[in-house]
């Protein structure tokens, strides 16, 4: 079967998206940063061989402005669900019933992840070696998730968004008995001080985030310009 990768991705609206950068960016400026995060995910995704890619988006009506972000050939599905639990594991199931497998999902806000640790996801599940994969971020929560088969009750007790997510998903693994692989941790970019940390770490074009890293500096660079 051949590997599926699921995007996560919120429309870059301003007010919408990265809403813990206001301020110091203004809501406009924050969602065209997050604009840049989602082309350096697709650009660096897209190299990784032998995998399909899809994006669950957010909110159901914007599919045209996906279809015009991702490269074509990418499958585009609106998420559902009540809570994030929810729409993560009606996107696994969506990924599997398409006849993916394994099937990984990973979150927009790593826009220098590089393809390598994806396919690291892929080859420990398709080599039956684990059952689940989690790529930890230091906040406590994860920036992707694998599975070779759904797992509903994975999603049914985190409480989202808050730092307890990974050590809540690692405690229901195993009470499911289900082997994790834990993949490198890897910063993700909510905060001020998250996007002065990823300018430090991000590299020049071609390196993963390259887009983001030249984005980020622009407006915080236009911002020291503007101070009395």
């Amino acid at each position: 079967m051949t590997a599926l990768l699921i995007i996560f991705a919120k429309e870059p609206r301003p007010g919408q998206v990265k809403t813990r950068l206001s301020p110091p960016l203004s809501p406009k400026e924050a969602a065209q940063l997050y604009h840049s995060f989602l082309l350096d995910i697709l650009e660096e995704m897209a190299r990784a061989p032998e995998m399909r890619l899809a994006m669950a988006f957010s909110p159901p009506g914007a599919q045209v402005i996906f279809r015009g972000l991702a490269p074509p050939g990418t499958d585009l599905f609106p998420q559902e669900g009540a809570d994030l639990g929810e729409r993560m594991s009606r996107a696994f199931a969506w990924g599997f019933a398409a006849g993916f497998g394994p099937v990984m999902l990973r979150g927009s806000d790593v826009p220098d992840l590089p393809a390598a640790v994806v396919l690291e996801a892929r080859e420990v599940l398709a080599a039956g070696r684990t059952q689940v994969v989690l790529g930890p971020c230091p906040d406590g929560g994860y920036y992707l998730v694998g599975l070779n088969e759904p797992q509903p009750p994975l999603f049914q007790g985190p409480a989202w968004s808050s730092s307890t997510v990974l050590a809540d998903t690692l405690r229901l693994a195993r009470r499911l008995d289900l082997r994790v692989h834990l993949l490198p941790t890897w910063p993700d970019i909510d905060t001020y001080d998250n996007l002065r940390t990823f300018l430090q770490r991000a590299g020049p074009a071609p390196q993963p985030g390259w887009r983001s890293r030249e984005k980020a500096r622009r407006l915080l660079g236009r911002l020291s310009t503007n101070e009395p």
